[in-house]
């Protein structure tokens, strides 16, 4: 909510830009602060400075300091793009060359945000066009850009060099015709888990025959047809090229030519594997991938089956970072494959490994540091599908340097809970799914209290929880109590009382992110955060009891959030809120909000 927690921007839209915040006072008498350093010392001292944390943190020490840091800041993250607005970042910053933004809400990635909702990134653009001229790398989530925004982005930039759009939407083909038509200095082309529109494909054609400067180019999420002849060229003249992710109208031998061309990609997304090989294409493949010496990222393998495995084993040692999500693997042949990755730093899997595929991991992979488990089947509630407690403790067991989990079962119990923190105490993200909401401890039919409480208490380093199963207020006021370096909670069919949100709120100083969803809390739990917003960059509330009259009585006490109710067609905005988005803006109510959108 607090834009100088990620842009640095003056937390007060009624002071001067060149205005102190919290000044050292270095007087010399008259009362006004002297600098211990020259300008151009100071500014050189601050070009060494990369982290937005580090330079928001040196810009609110005194006002020399805060000007030598806008004049010299050339990267800039917005978490919410409404938290600000083009115009004021515009006459706060003059020179920057690298833009990250985010737009709606997490909750956007499950549906529950409509998608006309906002974010469309075209206004700043056109304010980056007129006073960014040199602006090279832009990185988008969650926004909506369109056809025209990417013809803009391409004609007005000459130096660009990086665009990167993750769950983005509003494009098709034809708006990456431009980018391949005019950014010729392109070094990076990333479309990750975003939504186009297929308009014949081709856009892979528009890239100059004389261009070779890709480095990162992913178009794994696309769903059009892919001209191989052109991809396969451009393959060959990128040199440089170290990341590829295509997508599944790539087949295996298709794969075996590109990897010819580039083997010393670092990362790379395959394309479909269900076609029948020769055994000589099947013995080209094996040698391709052998040949690949700096792999360390593989995702991909559409309907990989245990027949073509085999052919991956070389380039399995050197990978750090395993991505199959897509890939519906049976315990037995995952066992296998898992087997010749003695170096996995990250993994991502879904849960038709099982509980027995786990225990490969476990004894396989013992500098493991991130594990993901996904549901192949979210609707499925049987108990025994997918993967247990079982699972998650052999992976505790084996995996000590386990830091960061998102673990999606169908049962859990307190006692596991509190194992595998002690196995691994340095969890920084702590993700727990149980999919069946209300679940209970199965073994003693206990809420699972005491194994968040774990989780709290043992984690230190904690920054990131999400929490399931059934939880009283007790989970909270542990959370509360204990999760001093919290910063991200989410949480859903929880609680009893408004009581255990505000256990939370007192807490958790460093909370920057809460996100609420089908849990009793009503005004009560909402009004008593009202000043810890401030502090925040966003809360989301959604399926709750809070009222609409809860939230103008919000609005009204803390007239810098913005305090957004999102209203589904047919309701009645007399009662019940149903989803609420709270965020501290300096820029004012939003301009775009479309009708289901109540800014209150």
């Amino acid at each position: 909510m607090k834009p100088s927690s990620k842009t640095g921007m003056d937390p007060d839209p009624k002071k001067s830009e060149d205005s102190p915040s919290n000044s050292i006072n270095n007087s010399d008498g008259s009362g006004q602060t002297q600098s211990t350093f020259p300008d151009e010392v100071l500014e050189k001292v601050l070009s060494f400075i990369d982290s937005h944390k580090d330079r928001n943190s040196v810009s609110l020490v005194r006002k020399d300091w805060y000007n030598a840091e806008r004049w010299t800041r050339s990267k800039l993250f917005i978490g919410n793009c409404y938290s600000v607005s083009p115009e004021i970042v515009a006459r706060r910053f003059r020179r920057i060359k690298s833009v990250t933004l985010k737009g709606k809400p997490r909750f956007s990635d499950f549906n529950m945000v409509p998608r006309d909702w906002g974010a469309n990134v075209h206004s700043w653009l056109v304010m980056f066009a007129k006073v960014y001229p040199f602006l090279e790398e832009l990185r988008l989530k969650r926004m909506t850009i369109s056809d025209e925004s990417l013809e803009l982005l391409a004609k007005s930039f000459p130096n660009f060099k990086a665009l990167s759009l993750s769950s983005c939407d509003g494009f098709s083909d034809n708006g990456l015709k431009f980018i391949a038509s005019h950014c010729w200095n392109l070094t990076e082309l990333d479309i990750q888990d975003s939504i186009t529109e297929d308009s014949g494909g081709g856009w892979l054609s528009c890239f100059p025959e004389n261009f070779a400067s890709l480095e990162i180019l992913n178009f794994s999420s696309l769903n059009s047809e892919v001209n191989f002849d052109a991809l396969e060229g451009l393959v060959c003249r990128c040199k440089s090229l170290r990341a590829l992710k295509v997508n599944e109208s790539i087949t295996l031998d298709q794969l075996q030519q590109l990897l010819v061309h580039a083997p010393q990609l670092v990362e790379l997304g395959t394309g479909s594997f269900l076609q029948e090989l020769t055994h000589r294409q099947y013995q080209d493949i094996e040698s391709a991938f052998n040949n690949c010496t700096r792999l360390q990222i593989l995702s991909g393998l559409w309907e990989a089956t245990s027949l073509y495995l085999p052919v991956l084993y070389g380039a399995c040692v050197r990978l750090t970072f395993l991505n199959l999500i897509d890939v519906g693997f049976q315990s037995s042949e995952f066992a296998k494959l898992i087997g010749n990755c003695p170096n996995l730093r990250r993994l991502w899997i879904l849960d038709t490994v099982e509980d027995k595929g786990l225990e490969a991991v476990g004894s396989s992979c013992p500098l493991l540091e991130e594990l993901r488990v996904f549901p192949a089947d979210p609707y499925d509630r049987h108990e025994h599908h997918g993967v247990t407690e079982l699972g998650f403790l052999a992976v505790s067991h084996g995996c000590r340097k386990l830091r960061y989990v998102l673990y999606f079962c169908r049962r859990m119990t307190n006692a596991a809970v509190i194992t595998i923190v002690q196995n691994c105490p340095a969890f920084t993200h702590f993700r727990l799914c149980i999919m069946n909401p209300c679940k209970p401890d199965y073994v003693t039919n206990e809420p699972m209290d005491e194994a968040f409480g774990a989780v709290v208490k043992t984690c230190s380093k904690l920054k990131r929880l999400s929490v399931s199963g059934l939880l009283t207020d007790s989970s909270f006021e542990y959370i509360g109590k204990y999760a001093k370096n919290l910063e991200t909670l989410s949480v859903a069919f929880a609680g009893n009382s408004d009581w255990g949100m505000q256990c939370v709120l007192d807490g958790c100083s460093k909370l920057r992110k809460l996100e609420i969803r089908d849990c009793p809390f009503g005004n009560a739990a909402l009004l008593s955060g009202k000043e810890k917003y401030e502090k925040m960059r966003s809360l989301w509330m959604s399926a709750c009891s809070v009222t609409i009259k809860g939230c103008m009585l919000l609005a009204r006490e803390m007239p810098r959030l913005n305090v957004e109710v999102i209203q589904d067609e047919g309701s009645d905005h007399e009662s019940l809120a149903e989803k609420i988005y709270v965020y501290r803006s300096v820029a004012g109510p939003r301009r775009d909000a479309p009708p289901f959108v109540l800014t209150l």
